[in-house]
């Protein structure tokens, strides 16, 4: 039997699981579950939840909403020092055989959209997309 995959290889199963990973830790975070001091009054977006195919490792991308990199790395601290208590709150949440070990990262997509953007508005790049001129015909062209 031909297991069903997206584009990316990954199997529909472990993006459903991902999603509903990301869906719990979304929540847990918002909630205020996680007590730590550099979490408190601060909105963390959960970009992703990529969970290995065995389903026994996941790897959380966050963002601190409005921080800059000192906060995201106080976040990446705060969420790593609560790991185990996160793992327990998601396996409750999510019902899987096993209980994945989470690691968290920084989501560097935003900034990534932000630099293609910037790219794309320059005035160069600009220039290039812009549709051409339409051709003015002369008078000694048409004899």
């Amino acid at each position: 039997m031909k297991r069903a995959t997206d584009a990316t290889g990954r199997s529909l199963r472990t993006l459903r699981v991902g999603e509903a990973m990301r869906h719990a830790l979304a929540d847990l975070l918002a909630r205020g579950a996680v007590r730590d001091p550099a979490l408190e009054g601060r909105i963390v977006s959960v970009s992703e939840v990529r969970v290995s195919p065995d389903l026994r490792h996941a790897t959380a991308y966050i963002m601190p909403v409005g921080g800059t990199a000192d906060d995201e790395a106080a976040v990446l601290r705060a969420l790593a020092a609560h790991a185990r208590e996160i793992r327990h709150a998601l396996a409750r949440a999510v019902n899987t055989k096993y209980a994945a070990d989470i690691q968290f990262r920084v989501d560097e997509s935003f900034a990534e959209g932000a630099r293609i953007d910037a790219l794309l508005r320059s005035p160069r790049v600009r220039r290039d997309l812009e549709p051409p001129a339409p051709r003015r015909l002369d008078p000694e062209d048409e004899a």
